[in-house]
């Protein structure tokens, strides 16, 4: 069954696709699955690991007690697939790698968003710092155990690479570090691009939802929003508030995905790109006039949304939990849970802190701290170490 699938790939994957029977391989040598490609065997070990359940809890703006309907890392890691496999397959790229960088490019978030990866940045600057693209992959690599005979999930270095080299507006990434992989997959960068995507326009929905981003400034402000509403105004007639907000966030992923494919495939075209060797450049990308109008939208989103006060507030919060948990386990090293030392050994004390508070949910790191808390009003807690 796997060499059917193998087979599929060469004759319909475009030539600068990549090919499982092509893979460079994984770190740990391994017997092939008898029935699912590598790359394929990839995307199964990312659903099954615990730190894809953990997604569910973990803020994408909104903490996640704000609400039931607001977007979570995981609900957003699922709509980045679905963009990019859309993009792929539109590309005749393989879209089990796709799938793969995409449901694995946030596992290394921290607790309360960004503000979470920021503040760990902080805390670990001594040891190398915290940057959540490099953190998926040391999860994928060493933090998830569920094997005897190998650290990690063992993931195909293709799917590893295209952590690494994920970046957006709003990631930091250097490209440092040695990889088997040399270049950018065009399936790696479809990821990238969805990403942007599904953040802009989901977190756009999530501002109008919550009160905080006013349809009408949109109206006024956004090109995007108006030529979206345009669209379903003519195609709709008596359409609602309601009904106009939620046509136009589906509206804007369509004319964006389909901006980039166009775009994509010129691209392509234009620089003779015959197999995935050939690709030494970003090749998927908005249009020129697309890139201007989601900039705008995007520092719109920065200005209006992200640095809204309410935001602020839950931003102080999740950082003020961070900081505290990082103390107290610092400080007392008795209060850090044995297991947890056990999950890189060979690091230091403080990368390990990072690794666990890294791995926590938002839920659970409110109640550890206040398990911590409860310790020090009693007088529980262990000795402070010299």
């Amino acid at each position: 069954m796997r060499t059917y699938f193998e087979n599929l790939e060469r004759e319909i994957l475009a030539p600068y696709a990549l090919k499982s029977s092509l893979s460079v391989g994984r770190k740990f040598d391994e017997q092939p699955d008898e029935y699912r490609t590598c790359f394929q065997r990839d995307r199964d070990r990312i659903i099954h690991s615990k730190a894809f359940r953990r997604l569910k809890q973990k803020t994408q703006v909104f903490i996640v007690s704000t609400g039931d309907h607001y977007r979570t890392r995981l609900t957003h890691s699922l709509e980045v697939a679905q963009i990019s496999r859309q993009i792929g397959r539109m590309l005749r790229l393989n879209e089990d790698v796709v799938e793969s960088i995409a449901l694995a490019h946030d596992l290394g978030h921290t607790p309360f968003g960004h503000v979470g990866e920021e503040v760990l940045d902080e805390l670990l600057k001594s040891d190398g710092g915290f940057e959540h693209n490099r953190q998926s992959r040391r999860i994928l690599e060493v933090l998830e155990h569920r094997y005897p005979n190998f650290p990690g999930l063992n993931i195909s270095f293709e799917i590893l690479d295209g952590l690494i080299k994920h970046k957006t507006p709003y990631d930091k990434t250097e490209y440092t570090e040695s990889h088997r992989t040399l270049i950018m997959s065009l399936e790696s960068q479809v990821v990238n691009i969805a990403d942007e995507i599904a953040y802009n326009n989901h977190d756009l929905d999530d501002g109008i939802t919550s009160g905080i981003i006013s349809m009408a400034e949109l109206e006024r402000d956004i090109e995007l929003w108006k030529e979206a509403s345009r669209i379903n105004r003519d195609k709709y007639t008596n359409i609602t508030a309601k009904e106009l907000h939620r046509l136009n966030i589906s509206t804007l992923i369509g004319m964006q995905v389909v901006d980039v494919y166009t775009t994509a495939r010129a691209l392509i075209e234009s620089k003779n790109i015959s197999s995935a060797a050939d690709i030494k450049t970003s090749l998927v990308a908005f249009s020129s006039q697309m890139k201007e109008k989601n900039e705008i939208l995007r520092k719109y989103l920065y200005k209006n949304f992200y640095k809204h006060p309410d935001v602020e507030i839950m931003n102080q919060k999740g950082a003020r939990i961070i900081r505290e948990l990082f103390q107290a386990f610092s400080e007392y090293p008795k209060l850090f849970p044995q297991d947890a030392s056990k999950f890189d050994e060979h690091t230091s004390f403080i990368r390990q802190i990072g690794d666990y508070i890294a791995l926590m949910t938002d839920n659970f790191a409110e109640e550890t701290l206040r398990s911590t808390e409860v310790l020090f009003e009693t007088g529980k807690h262990n000795q402070k170490s010299k």
